[in-house]
C-alpha cells in the first residue's frame, strides 16, 4: 500500500475513533493491531509484547508512578490548601489579588507535584468558590485556575518531560533545567494579565477590604507553614539539578517525602494511603497503556517509511528552517485540540526530533517549545482536560463560560511560545550554565 494511502487511513481512523470516547490507549493500540495483522501478517503480531518489553525494562519509567504518588500523598495531606492560603495572606491586597494567588499557589504547587490534574481539581475546589464569594468574574476565576494548574506540565518535575526525555534521547535533567525559565514566564504573564484585567474592570475583580487583610506577624507565621514542601522541592529538584541524583532516585525521594509531609500534617492514614495508591494505579495504567499503544502504533508507520514520508513531506514544502518549526508548532497546537498529550508525544517527537537535528536545531530547545506547547493542549476547545477537570468540579459555571475562560490565556500562551521561539536562550541559558560549569 502507498504510504500516502496509508498515512489518510491510519490518522484518518484514529480521528475518527476518538469520538466514539473510547479511551485512546485501547483506540491506539488496537488500530495498530488491526493494521500489522493486516497489512504484514498475523505472525508479525509479536512485534507488540515486544515494544511493549522494552518499554517496560526503561528504568527512567519507575519515576511515573513515583512522582505521581508524591502528587496524590501531597494533595490528600491538605496541604494546597495552606499554599493557597499563604499566597492569599500575601498577595491579597494587589489587584486581582485571589487570582494572582491562585496562580502563585499553583506555580509552587508545580513544582511539587508534576500532574496536572491533581493541581487543576484541587484548586478548583479551593481557590475557585473563594474567587466567586468575592464577586469575581467567573471568566477570571475559571482561567487562573486552569492555566496554573497546566503549569506542571512544564515546570519541573514534569511527567511529561521524563517521557519526552526517553522517546527524544533527550537528558531529563536538562529539560527539567531548560524548563524553568519558560515555566516562570507563563506563570508572570498569568499573574500580569490577572492584575491588569483587575485594574480595568475592578468589578470583576474586587479587592479585599484593608481590615480583613491579615497583619505582618500573620504573614510571616504563615510562611511557617510551607518549609516542608520547600524542603521537599530542594530533595526533588535541586538533587536532579546539581547532579546528586538520577529523576527516578529523585522521584523515589518526593515519595519517601510526601509521606512525611502528610505525617507532619496529621494526615498519613490508611484510608489516604490507600486512595494515593488507587489514583497512582490507575493514572500510571492510563499513561503507560498509550505508551504501549502508540509505540505499537508508530514502530509500525515507521516501519513502513512513514518517517521518512513525513520528513520528505515537511521538508519538501520549500520553507526555511524556521518555516518548518513553526508548521511543527502549528501541527502539535491542532494535534492537541483532540489528542491525549501522551499520544502526541509518542506519534510527532519520533518524526519531528530527527527533523529538527537535521536543520540545525538545538534538540533541548525543542523539547522546552514542545512542553509549552502541550500546556495549550490542556486548554485547547473541545477536548482540553482542564476545561472539564473545572466543569466536573464546578457545575454551577457552565461549559459556555469555562471555554471563554479559556482564551484569554490560551493566547498568553501562544506568546510564552513566540517569546520562546524569538529567544531560545530561555530554555538553554540554565541547563548550559549548569551542565558546563561541571
Amino acid at each position: 500500500m502507498p504510504i500516502e494511502t496509508l498515512t489518510w487511513l491510519m490518522f484518518g481512523s484514529l480521528f475518527l475513533l476518538l469520538f466514539t470516547g473510547y479511551p485512546l490507549a485501547f483506540l491506539i493500540g488496537g488500530l495498530a493491531v488491526t493494521f500489522i495483522a493486516w497489512l504484514w501478517s498475523p505472525d508479525a503480531l509479536a512485534l507488540v509484547p515486544q515494544r511493549m518489553w522494552n518499554n517496560m525494562t526503561q528504568y527512567l519509567l519507575a519515576a511515573i508512578p513515583l512522582f505521581i504518588f508524591m502528587a496524590s500523598m501531597l494533595e490528600k495531606s491538605g496541604l494546597i490548601e495552606e499554599i493557597f492560603d499563604v499566597a492569599y495572606k500575601w498577595l491579597g491586597r494587589v489587584p486581582g489579588g485571589l487570582a494572582v494567588a491562585t496562580v502563585a499557589a499553583s506555580t509552587l504547587l508545580a513544582a511539587m507535584v508534576g500532574v496536572i490534574g491533581a493541581a487543576v481539581v484541587t484548586m478548583a475546589l479551593v481557590a475557585l468558590p473563594a474567587m466567586l464569594r468575592r464577586g469575581y468574574s467567573p471568566v477570571l476565576a475559571a482561567g487562573t485556575v486552569m492555566a496554573g494548574g497546566t503549569l506542571g506540565i512544564l515546570i519541573p518535575p514534569s511527567v511529561l518531560a521524563i517521557i519526552y526525555g526517553l522517546v527524544a534521547n533527550q537528558s531529563v535533567g536538562e529539560l527539567y533545567l531548560g524548563s524553568v525559565l519558560p515555566g516562570l514566564v507563563l506563570s508572570g504573564l498569568y499573574m500580569l494579565f490577572s492584575i491588569v484585567y483587575a485594574l480595568l474592570y475592578p468589578q470583576a475583580a474586587p479587592r479585599i477590604p484593608k481590615e480583613e487583610m491579615p497583619t505582618w506577624p500573620e504573614r510571616l507565621r504563615a510562611l511557617r507553614t510551607i518549609w516542608a514542601p520547600l524542603l521537599l522541592i530542594f530533595l526533588v529538584l535541586g538533587t536532579i539539578f546539581l547532579g546528586l541524583a538520577a529523576p527516578t532516585e529523585a522521584a523515589a525521594v518526593g515519595a519517601f517525602g510526601s509521606l512525611v509531609v502528610a505525617a507532619l500534617h496529621r494526615k498519613l492514614t490508611w484510608r489516604n494511603l490507600q486512595l494515593a495508591l488507587e489514583q497512582t494505579a490507575k493514572a500510571t495504567a492510563m499513561v503507560l497503556w498509550i505508551v504501549f499503544g502508540a509505540n505499537a502504533f508508530v514502530a509500525f508507520y515507521v516501519a513502513q517509511g512513514g518517517d521518512r514520508f513525513v520528513s520528505e513531506l515537511l521538508l519538501g514544502t520549500g520553507l526555511s528552517p524556521w518555516g518548518i518549526l513553526i508548521l511543527m508548532q502549528v501541527i502539535l497546537i491542532i494535534l492537541g485540540m483532540f489528542l491525549d498529550w501522551v499520544g502526541i508525544l509518542l506519534l510527532a517527537v519520533p518524526v519531528f526530533v530527527p527533523i529538527i537535528r537535521s536543520l540545525g536545531f538545538d534538540p533541548l530547545w525543542f523539547g522546552v517549545l514542545y512542553l509549552v506547547n502541550m500546556q495549550m493542549s490542556f486548554l485547547s476547545p473541545p477536548f482540553g482536560y482542564a476545561l472539564f477537570y473545572v466543569r466536573g468540579v464546578a457545575p454551577q459555571i457552565s461549559m459556555g463560560t469555562i471555554y471563554r475562560a479559556a482564551i484569554p490565556f490560551l493566547l498568553l500562551q501562544l506568546t510564552g511560545l513566540i517569546l520562546l521561539m524569538l529567544f531560545p536562550g530561555l530554555a538553554t541559558w540554565l541547563p548550559s550554565l549548569v551542565y558546563n560549569n561541571k
